[in-house]
C-alpha cells in the first residue's frame, strides 16, 4: 500500500488522501531532505524511499493568518509534556482540542525525566529566549495550578567533582563546601545556579496536572488510541488536513499536531523532512532514610570511575523525599511503544554506584524505580516547532532533547498562538521552523 492513497470524498470536486504513519512507500508523495552528519551516527535510521520536496502557497508566503474559532477542532498526537502543554494553551484560547495517546499520559520521557529547569543556561544560543520564556511560564503556572502539588520549587544547583579512586575524607577542595548529605568522595564544589535561576518539577505530576486542567477546566478531550493516518483534502494547490484516523476510526480535525517525542519520526511527513533520532537515557529513583536529611540542592557531577572513565551524572532531590539520578545514555533502536522500554542492567548498576559514591544516605536508600526513556534529538540539536511545509493544518513539535520539560510551556503557548492566530507572538519560532530542512524543489501528489 503506498503512503498516499486517494479516496473520493462525499462531496463533488474534492479528493481525500490518507497519509499513513507506517507505510514506507513514497509512490505518490515526494519530499526533499537535507542530510546531516547525525544520519551516520544513528544506524537505525530508515533510509527507504527517494524523497523530494514540493512547494505550496503556504511555503511561498501566500497563506494568510487566521484566528481560530470555538468550532475549530485541533487533534494533538502525543500525551507527553509537549502535547499536553499545547493542548492546555489551545483549549484556554477556546479551541476544541483532542489529545490522542497510544499508551498513557506521561508514559515516556515526560514521566521519567529529571524535571530540572534553568533560566539562563541556554543564553547565547537559539534556545535562549525560548528557555527564558518557559522558565517564567513555569513560575506562572505554579502560581495558578498549585505548583507544590506537582513538585515545583526553586533550588540551588552545584557542580560537584567526584573521583572514585580518591576517597579521602575531609572538606571540599573547592571554595564551597557541599551540603551535609553529600558526604562521599567529593573533590570540588562550585555553585552554578541559585533559587533565582534554577528550579524543578516532578515531570510526571506536572504533565498530568496540565492535562487534567486542560480537560476539566477548558474542555479538552483525552483519547487512548493509536494515531494511524492523516486524512488530507486535495482541493486546489494546497493540501489540507481534514482529520486523523485513530484505531481505524476517523476523528475530523481542522489541524493536527504531531508531538510524539521520538515517535514523531513514525509520521512520514516528519521523517521525510528531517531526522528525529532516539537517545536512550537511564535513571533510578531512591528514597533515603531519613528523608529530611536531603536538602534541595541539585547536583551536576563531574565523575571519574576507578577505571578512569569520565561521566556526567545528575542528582535531583525531590520534595516527595525521593532522589532522582540519571546520566547513562546510549544510541539504540526505538521500540514501538513506551511500555516496551527496558532499562539496561549495566547502566542501572553504574547509577547505583554513582549514588553510593555521592552519599552514604543514597547508598543506604530504598530503590523505588529503575527505568529508561528515549529523548527526541533533531539533526541540528534544536527543537522542531511549527507548520509542516506544504500541508495546511499539519504542525509538529518535537526534538527538544533533554530540555523538553523546561521548554514545554513556551513551546505549547507559542504553537497555540501559531495555530489559533496564524503567528507566534510570545516567542520567535523562526529558529525552530520545520521548513529549515526543506530543499526548494518541486513535487506533487501525483493525481491523475
Amino acid at each position: 500500500m503506498p503512503i498516499l492513497t486517494i479516496h473520493q470524498s462525499g462531496y463533488a470536486g474534492n479528493r481525500i488522501a490518507s497519509l499513513s504513519w507506517l507505510d514506507s512507500s513514497f509512490d505518490n508523495l515526494f519530499y526533499g531532505v537535507r542530510r546531516f552528519s547525525i544520519f551516520k551516527q544513528f544506524h537505525h535510521r530508515n533510509t527507504s524511499g527517494n524523497p523530494l520536496t514540493f512547494r505550496s502557497a503556504m511555503a511561498e508566503g501566500n497563506q494568510q493568518p487566521h484566528s481560530i474559532s470555538s468550532s475549530q477542532h485541533v487533534v494533538i498526537c502525543g500525551g507527553g509534556v509537549i502535547g499536553v502543554c499545547t493542548a492546555y494553551f489551545l483549549a484556554k484560547k477556546g479551541a476544541q482540542v483532542t489529545v490522542v495517546e497510544k499508551t498513557a499520559a506521561a508514559c515516556a520521557a515526560s514521566g521519567k525525566a529529571g524535571g530540572f529547569l534553568a533560566l539562563d543556561w541556554c543564553d547565547g544560543g537559539p534556545l535562549g529566549n525560548l528557555a527564558r520564556a518557559s522558565f517564567q511560564l513555569h513560575a506562572q503556572l505554579a502560581n495558578v495550578l498549585d505548583g507544590e502539588s506537582y513538585g515545583y520549587r526553586r533550588v540551588d544547583t552545584l557542580s560537584v567533582s567526584i573521583d572514585e579512586k580518591d576517597r579521602t575524607d575531609g572538606p571540599s577542595a573547592g571554595r564551597v563546601s557541599p551540603p551535609e548529605w553529600v558526604n562521599g568522595a567529593v573533590k570540588a564544589v562550585k555553585p552554578i545556579g541559585s533559587t533565582k535561576t534554577t528550579a524543578q518539577v516532578h515531570p510526571e505530576l506536572f504533565t498530568k496536572k496540565i492535562l487534567s486542567t486542560a480537560v476539566e477546566k477548558y474542555g479538552a478531550k483525552f483519547v487512548i488510541g493509536e494515531a494511524q493516518e492523516l486524512q488530507v483534502e486535495l482541493d486546489g494547490t494546497v493540501p489540507r488536513v481534514r482529520g486523523l484516523y485513530v484505531d481505524g476510526g476517523l476523528i475530523e480535525a481542522d489541524s493536527v499536531v504531531i508531538a510524539m517525542g521520538p515517535w514523531s519520526a513514525t509520521n512520514k511527513l516528519v521523517s521525510a523532512l528531517t531526522t528525529i533520532s532516539p537517545l536512550k537515557a537511564h535513571s533510578i529513583v531512591l528514597r533515603p532514610k531519613p528523608e529530611s536529611s536531603i536538602t534541595p540542592h541539585t547536583l551536576f557531577l563531574t565523575y571519574k570511575t576507578k577505571e578512569g572513565v569520565s561521566m556526567d551524572p545528575e542528582v535531583y532531590p525531590r520534595p516527595t523525599g525521593e532522589v532522582y539520578i540519571c546520566g547513562m545514555s546510549e544510541e539504540t533502536t526505538l521500540p514501538a511503544t513506551a511500555d516496551q522500554i527496558v532499562p539496561k542492567k549495566q547502566s542501572i548498576d553504574m547509577l547505583k554506584r554513582v549514588a553510593a559514591s555521592v552519599s552514604t544516605h543514597l547508598a543506604e536508600a530504598e530503590m523505588v524505580t529503575e527505568q529508561a526513556c528515549f529523548l527526541p534529538c533533531s539533526e541540528d540539536s534544536l527543537p522542531v516547532i511549527g507548520k509542516l511545509p506544504n500541508v495546511e493544518g499539519a504542525f509538529v513539535a518535537t526534538g527538544h532533547s533533554c530540555w523538553g520539560i523546561l521548554n514545554a510551556p513556551a513551546t505549547g503557548a507559542a504553537l497555540a498562538e501559531l495555530i489559533a492566530d496564524g503567528a507566534a507572538t510570545s516567542v520567535d519560532l523562526k529558529a525552530f521552523d520545520p521548513a529549515r530542512f526543506c530543499n526548494p524543489v518541486t513535487a506533487y501528489f501525483g493525481l491523475s
